[in-house]
């Protein structure tokens, strides 16, 4: 990795590592489950049932985590052409700026979050529209939701008496699958304020700003002169 990006404090490495760990196995699941399923298919006419709804949701963990990952090696796409017309100092005030209001939005990607997730772990949601301002323990459970197709593992019989008052399932609970929504929230969050420090700091001019075209162009035009 580009000494740019490595993970700064022990903090910062285990999230590092987590986050790319947590890449690496959903990418190579989603790989074997699907090659597996082709396999069956044409090769014994055959299929794994629940395999798709896996995938789909594997799918989905992955955009949240590399939304996450994106701010922390700049990967999100963003237009300077007007910031980049300041002088040094302006350019910051509007970067730090432009941070305040993510963080904003990064909390409240949190509370959204934990409200959408809360339910189905028979956990109260937060009351309050901009703000989290108590907890709605009024609000109705429905931790007796399942997956339509993804069976339910014997190692994660526990929930049942955690969540579900005993009752059996006879398919995952869709908790299981909704957790990446809070833990992809609160990553989106520390990787904001991450960014903005580094604004701060002076160690970046911008906030998350992605050149891939401008990149693209001058790796052709490099090849086509070595050509």
């Amino acid at each position: 990795m580009s000494s740019k990006y490595a993970p700064k404090g022990p903090v910062g490495r285990a999230v590092h590592g987590f986050e790319e760990n947590a890449i690496a196995v959903l990418l190579g699941l989603m790989t074997m489950l699907t090659f597996a399923n082709v396999v069956l298919r044409y090769g014994f006419n055959s299929s794994i049932i629940w395999s798709l709804e896996v995938v789909l949701v594997l799918f989905a963990w992955l955009v949240l985590f590399g939304i996450a990952y994106g701010f922390k090696v700049t990967a999100h796409l963003g237009v300077d052409a007007i910031t980049n017309l300041l002088p040094v100092g302006p350019r910051k005030v509007v970067a730090l700026i432009a941070g305040a209001v993510t963080i904003f939005y990064a909390l409240m990607l949190v509370k959204g979050a934990w409200d959408q997730w809360a339910p189905f772990a028979d956990l109260p949601p937060t009351t309050g529209t901009w703000f989290p301002t108590g907890f709605d323990f009024d609000a109705r459970g429905r931790s007796f939701f399942e997956t339509d197709q993804i069976p339910m593992p014997e190692w994660l019989r526990f929930l049942e008496d955690w969540i579900n008052y005993g009752e059996r399932y006879s398919k995952l609970p869709r908790m299981v699958p909704y957790t990446i929504l809070p833990i992809a929230a609160v990553l989106i969050l520390f990787r904001v304020c991450q960014a903005v420090w580094r604004v701060w700091t002076d160690e970046a001019e911008s906030l998350i700003v992605s050149h891939e075209a401008e990149e693209a162009v001058e790796e052709a035009a490099k090849l086509n002169k070595e050509a």
